[in-house]
């Protein structure tokens, strides 16, 4: 399977034009402090630059990032820092809302295997209405046998269940986590973007 067509689930790429007469390696060198964070390792090749996190900090700018490719190439205007980043915790947020579906529709189901039909308890609410009275009972004007009181515990009891079977919290969390992935998905592509440019923009480290 081509993964091409769905990668940019957890794949995040852009470019940016670099400042006029920006070489490649003063490029890297203004980015460089974004890659010395704890758990970060990198090598560089000519106009490419490799990273890779583990562990990574809270802290870190990047830490939502597992690993990525940075490279300088020469474009129609001048010289563009081309990037393709990698997140683990994007993919992850995108495939817990379908986890999360998937035992909301297996709490129904288990809800209909251990719920008695409708039919089954109209039968016993019938039942349960026509008691029978012994004659001699009947002779002596005996009141007629109470419906049993356990009737309401087993109500009590069947609305308990039905919590119990309830796709609610799992539906609730689907819609948490698929918030999560919309809103991070936007925000990262916006975020590191503007961490690029304003390392690139900004007077480099001495």
């Amino acid at each position: 399977m081509n993964t091409r067509f769905i990668d940019w689930i957890w794949n995040i790429r852009g470019s940016l034009a670099l400042p006029p007469e920006q070489s490649s390696s003063e490029a890297f060198e203004r980015l460089a402090p974004l890659f010395r964070e704890s758990g970060t390792s990198h090598e560089r090749t000519n106009d490419t630059l490799t990273f890779r996190k583990k562990d990574q900090a809270a802290q870190d700018k990047m830490s939502v990032f597992d690993g990525g490719v940075l490279q300088v190439e020469q474009g129609a205007t001048g010289p563009v820092l081309r990037y393709h980043l990698t997140s683990k915790a994007l993919l992850f947020c995108f495939l817990a809302p379908l986890l999360f579906l998937a035992f909301g529709q297996l709490t129904v189901l288990q809800g209909k295997f251990e719920t008695p039909s409708k039919e089954a308890e109209e039968k016993a609410d019938k039942k349960d209405a026509e008691l029978p009275m012994h004659w001699i009972d009947k002779a002596l004007g005996a009141p007629a046998p109470e419906k049993p009181k356990d009737k309401d515990k087993d109500k009590d009891a069947a609305k308990k269940k039905d919590k119990e079977h309830s796709p609610t919290p799992a539906y609730v969390f689907a819609g948490i986590f698929a918030t999560l992935y919309l809103v991070g998905r936007v925000l990262e592509d916006r975020l590191i973007r503007k961490l690029f440019r304003k390392k690139l923009e900004e007077a480099p480290a001495v």
